[in-house]
């Protein structure tokens, strides 16, 4: 079987126990969305071992960012003076500037993966307005709830490499195309 046959089982497959994961057991607390991001940027970031790595520490410091990012646009009051619009865009474009500058630092390269964990926090709080719970330690937390999709995300993304390598036999780059 071709690797990327392999893959389109090994991926299709997962995908539905994820999202029956997400939606069932799990009842919607993480974000099956988020997860499937972090699944492509899994393979994003080259795949195997090192792959899973940059994406879970790229995932989890972009959301990290975010969430303080989103904190200090919404809840320091800067805002209602220099207007949010203005403040907001003044608060991404330093969050922007440290996930770019966390690159220097070997572990944390990956910035489109710090993009994906950065993002994906910003729309949940913007779909759910949960700016208010930014600084909570619950499942109230956007940044909580991304955290851990992303990570479960890529996990699915390890054991979906894995699985169709072995659809596929030895010797077959199951990530090569995806």
């Amino acid at each position: 079987m071709s690797a990327n046959t392999a893959l389109a089982i090994s991926v299709g497959v997962l995908g539905a126990i994820a999202t029956w994961l997400f939606l069932g057991p799990l009842d919607g607390a993480l974000a099956i969305w988020a997860a499937f991001i972090a699944w492509g940027c899994f393979f994003h970031c080259g795949g195997s071992e090192t792959g899973l790595q940059s994406a879970i520490l790229g995932n989890i410091a972009g959301a990290i960012i975010a969430g303080i990012t989103l904190w200090v646009a919404t809840q320091t009051g800067v805002g209602d003076s220099l207007g949010l619009p203005v403040w907001a865009g003044i608060c991404v474009g330093v969050g922007v500037a440290v996930m770019v500058l966390l690159a220097n630092i070997p572990i944390f390269s990956a910035i489109p993966a710090q993009v994906y964990g950065f993002a994906s926090v910003v729309a949940l709080t913007l779909m759910g307005n949960g700016a208010g719970d930014l600084a909570a330690a619950s499942m109230a937390n956007p940044v909580v709830v991304i955290i851990l999709s992303m990570v479960v995300g890529a996990i699915f993304g390890w054991v979906s490499e894995k699985v169709a390598g072995l659809l596929a036999g030895a010797g077959h780059g199951a990530h090569a195309k995806a």
